[in-house]
């Protein structure tokens, strides 16, 4: 066959199978679009008998690397942290906890006013938070999540540490997939606010 036939005939061959392609009605591979999750909790019920005079500002968390992300973390493994691939928070972990931290100490009664810092309010005691962990373990069946929460109450106008307290929480997920860690996460969240506003309320008591 001369060269001008095989090139002649390569290109039919190339145009028919675009045709065929074209008639499967196979559609085209998509990527998974993201999945976004919240941490949310429920109002907390009043935990001191009396509101005492001092004005408590809630800093910013803080998160131990790895995080510091909006990816979900879990293991299967000691040592080694993985991330869902399309399951993801709407914000980062440490981002979504301020919000709740300042509505769980006002629910609690414990202070004349409860701010997110900074503010322009004059605080007496604030308290430092620093996320220590937030992952699904599926080393265990039932897949469990751990959430450990570190907090500093500091006094404010004498400028020493109150109090630090480390809260460590595990919930078994309802589900071994990512929506189950996040009803499990939430259910630890809501037991860890109920302790830390128990925490500053006794800790800003002690002389």
């Amino acid at each position: 066959m001369s060269q001008h036939n095989f090139r002649h005939v390569s290109h039919l061959l190339l145009a028919c199978a675009i045709l065929l392609a074209g008639c499967t009605g196979l559609p085209a591979t998509r990527a998974e679009s993201p999945v976004s999750y919240l941490l949310e909790a429920k109002p907390l019920i009043p935990a001191a008998q009396t509101k005492r005079g001092l004005v408590l500002a809630v800093s910013m968390p803080r998160a131990r690397p790895g995080m510091d992300t909006q990816r979900m973390a879990y293991v299967r493994q000691p040592h080694e942290l993985e991330y869902f691939a399309v399951h993801q928070w709407v914000d980062t972990p440490a981002h979504m906890l301020a919000p709740l931290l300042v509505q769980a100490l006002e629910q609690s009664a414990g202070f004349s006013a409860v701010v997110q810092s900074p503010s322009a309010v004059a605080a007496d005691v604030r308290l430092d938070t620093e996320l220590v962990r937030l992952q699904q373990d599926f080393g265990v069946q039932p897949s469990r999540v751990n959430l450990t929460l570190r907090a500093q109450l500091i006094d404010v106008r004498n400028k020493r540490v109150l109090a630090t307290r480390q809260f460590d929480e595990a919930e078994n997920a309802p589900t071994d997939n990512a929506y189950g860690g996040v009803a499990a996460a939430n259910r630890a969240l809501q037991r860890v606010l109920e302790q830390l506003a128990e925490f500053c309320i006794n800790e800003s008591a002690k002389p």
